[in-house]
C-alpha cells in the first residue's frame, strides 16, 4: 500500500474541504462529493455527518476504493474503516472547523461509526 508524500499531506491538511467518491463496479468514479476532512499524525480521515445513511459513504463502503480530490488533482484511494484515533480526530475537527453545530455533528457518535482513513493506491 502506498503512502501520501509529505507535500500531499501538507497540502490536503491546508485545504478547507476535499471531494470524495467511491468507485463503480467497472472502476469508474461515482460522483465526487464535498466533505470535511482532517489530518492526524500524517494520516487523512473523513466521516459521514449522516452516519452510514450518507449517500457518499454508501458508495465508498461498497468497494472501499474510490477517489479523493483537492487542489485540482484527483487521486485513486483506498478507504479503511479506522476508529482507533477517534478522540484525536474529534480534536482535529474542532481545531480546524471550530466548535459550532457542524463540528458537533461530524464528531457525534453517529458520524464516528463511519470514520475512514484514506490512503493512496
Amino acid at each position: 500500500m502506498s503512502t501520501w508524500t509529505k507535500q500531499e499531506i501538507d497540502t490536503v491538511a491546508r485545504a478547507s474541504e476535499i471531494r470524495v467518491a467511491g468507485r463503480r463496479q467497472d472502476g469508474s468514479a461515482r460522483t465526487l462529493v464535498t466533505v470535511w476532512h482532517v489530518v492526524v499524525d500524517g494520516a487523512l480521515y473523513v466521516r459521514s455527518v449522516y452516519g452510514s445513511e450518507g449517500q457518499w459513504y454508501k458508495g465508498v463502503i461498497r468497494h472501499l476504493e474510490g477517489f479523493v480530490s483537492w487542489g485540482g488533482r484527483t487521486h485513486p484511494v483506498t478507504y479503511i474503516p479506522d476508529r482507533t484515533r477517534d478522540p484525536d480526530i474529534d480534536d482535529a475537527y474542532f481545531a480546524k472547523y471550530g466548535r459550532g453545530a457542524p463540528s458537533q455533528h461530524i464528531t457525534s457518535s453517529v458520524a464516528k461509526t463511519t470514520t475512514l482513513r484514506i490512503e493512496p493506491r
